[in-house]
């Protein structure tokens, strides 16, 4: 087996959970053996969700923790980034406080999960709001691949269709798509490539060689390293960084400055 080996310039991983998981437990779901981990291959930043969203109703909650842990745990690594369920009535006071009490830098949601398509109502109002407080979004396309589900809770990867049409709309809202650059499907990296301010993760990425592939029809400044971790071991996404033979600007933008970009730093 290959090891991964942390290139020399840091990295930004856009793409980090903590909590538990619904369905099973992870090797890395606790935040005292996940930092170390990540810490240990050079990601110096990681934009941290919380799996609690996924079920989870009282969202309010959720970020509460996931404030805490990030502020206890997180040796100045994770970056929380808020939940916001659109079905839910008190999304609105969630996200104020996401952006006014925890100053979050971004939100993450997970349509699938929460029951509604990217054509609500909400979700348009959801990304009004987020320009308006130049916060990221991240939307979450799957957490795990659909032929691996629990049979009672069968969730389809995400239907970006709306958002293709909703985008000349939105020219700067800070957009990023993660898990859903998968080559078998090709759709999200064809369609959004019109659109300067939608963002991909390398995350779910399988083929051999898969960035330099990417790297032909989608510029470098809008891909960035996501993991998934704990969901998947973060050496996973460094070695597709080390395979791909990545020039050093092109490593550098995927790395860590495109994220800080989008963090306007």
């Amino acid at each position: 087996m290959i090891a991964a080996t942390a290139p020399s310039t840091p990295i930004t991983d856009v793409n980090v959970s903590l909590s538990r998981y619904p369905f099973r437990r992870l090797p890395l779901d606790e935040p005292q053996t996940l930092v170390p981990k990540l810490r240990s291959l050079n990601i110096t930043q990681a934009w941290t969700g919380s799996f609690d969203a996924l079920l989870h109703r009282d969202i309010a909650a959720v970020n509460e923790r996931l404030f805490d842990d990030c502020r206890r745990h997180g040796q100045g690594v994770l970056i929380p980034f808020g939940a916001i369920n659109l079905m839910l009535p008190d999304w609105l006071e969630d996200m104020r406080r996401c952006h006014e009490i925890y100053r979050f830098p971004g939100v993450r949601l997970h349509p699938n999960y929460h029951g509604y398509k990217l054509d609500h109502p909400a979700f348009v109002q959801l990304l009004e709001q987020a320009t308006k407080r130049d916060l990221i979004v991240q939307l979450t396309d799957h957490i795990e691949d659909d032929r691996t589900l629990h049979p009672l809770v069968r969730v389809a990867p995400v239907d970006f269709s709306p958002l293709i049409k909703l985008m000349p709309q939105f020219p700067a809202t800070k957009l990023i798509l993660l898990n859903a650059l998968k080559m078998s499907r090709g759709e999200p990296l064809a369609s959004f490539s019109p659109f300067a301010n939608v963002h991909l993760d390398i995350t779910a990425l399988e083929q051999v060689g898969g960035i330099r592939s990417v790297l032909d029809r989608f510029p470098a400044t809008r891909l960035l390293f996501g993991s998934h971790a704990p969901f998947f071991y973060p050496e996973s996404s460094v070695l597709k960084l080390q395979e791909s033979a990545l020039s050093g600007e092109a490593l550098n933008q995927i790395c860590h400055e495109n994220a800080l970009h989008l963090l306007g730093t």
